[in-house]
């Protein structure tokens, strides 16, 4: 009698072990897991991406507490292949959201839609998706970011004071697959047509330095007369104004860019470029994710929102930028 009760108390003991356990194990991910984020960027060569990775450790590194940052890019600013890989591996990973630059404002929604459905909030920054792929693909998306044409035309009425109606122009235009890139052509258009100014000249120099100076000095020596060359990337601006100098007409052809980078500075200072817009690059995936985090915690839907873009030039280019 005395062994049988020993044998149901220590069952019993047993049992109370067990469910001890699965209980802990049931609440342990509910105490201890954040939702991982994984922020895909284009060519992480191009300072103004290095700078938005690292505005967002910095982001991350306040806020470790509330979820985990995965940070990818691309070396080369067309290799948009790889960026699919990268969303297929961090899918793989089973992360919670994506906040997403695309290389490509088409190719990279089908890919992106496929995350979406297998759960993962998906936030597209900085290069905005293509709305017909949307649309066809069924993947809302929201676009966290600038409004790239609103930029480019800032930058392009600070060049047109400084011209004259009828003076010539030349546009070095992004990569043409990507959405931002077309935008700021149109905003650089936009500024120029109201000004009476002719653009002779709109190619594409795929955001690239050494293509932006080989398609400047052909667009110079074609044009000699050109007074000025508007860039919608500071990359491809620094390639420019390369150009301007090994023509020997430095201070008689002004460059514009776009993007503000570091070194736009100095050149900005020394009067070589005349005028940039800052889109923020050290908050612009902090926008993202903060948005990804709150649709994560069910406090948004996925609705478009606008980001500041500034003109930037020798005269105000130190001023503060405005907190996130």
């Amino acid at each position: 009698m005395r062994s049988r009760l020993v044998i149901v108390i220590a069952l019993s003991l047993t049992s109370a072990l067990v469910l001890s356990g699965c209980a802990n194990k049931k609440e342990s991910p509910q105490t201890t897991t954040k939702p991982r984020v994984a922020l895909i960027m284009k060519s992480l060569a191009n300072e103004f991406f290095k700078t938005m990775a690292e505005g967002a450790r910095k982001h991350h590194e306040k806020h470790a507490n509330e979820y985990e940052l995965i940070i990818n890019g691309i070396k080369d600013e067309l290799d948009v292949n790889k960026q699919v890989e990268l969303v297929e591996q961090m899918m793989a990973q089973g992360v919670d959201a994506i906040v997403i630059a695309p290389a490509d404002s088409k190719a990279l929604v089908s890919v992106c839609k496929k995350a979406s459905d297998a759960g993962i909030v998906v936030v597209n920054i900085d290069n905005r998706f293509d709305k017909q792929a949307l649309s066809e693909a069924g993947l809302r998306a929201p676009f966290v970011g600038p409004d790239n044409r609103k930029g480019a035309r800032l930058v392009g009425e600070a060049l047109a004071r400084t011209l004259k109606p009828g003076d010539q122009v030349a546009i070095l235009e992004g990569a043409p697959n990507a959405y931002n890139g077309e935008q700021r052509k149109l905003g650089f258009m936009d500024a120029m047509k109201a000004a009476g100014i002719k653009v002779i000249a709109s190619q594409t120099a795929y955001w690239e330095t050494d293509k932006a100076n080989a398609i400047a000095r052909n667009i110079i020596t074609a044009h000699p007369d050109i007074k000025a060359l508007l860039c919608a990337n500071d990359s491809m601006a620094l390639g420019a104004l390369k150009a301007v100098e090994e023509s020997g007409k430095a201070g008689k052809i002004a460059v514009v860019g776009y993007d503000n980078i570091s070194a736009a500075h100095e050149l900005l200072n020394e009067g070589k470029l005349l005028a940039t817009a800052d889109q923020h690059a050290d908050q612009l995936a902090v926008y993202g994710i903060e948005y990804a985090l709150q649709m994560l915690r069910g406090e948004a839907t996925p609705e478009d929102k606008e980001t500041p873009v500034d003109l930037v030039t020798k005269r105000n280019q130190t001023e503060p930028k405005p907190k996130s």
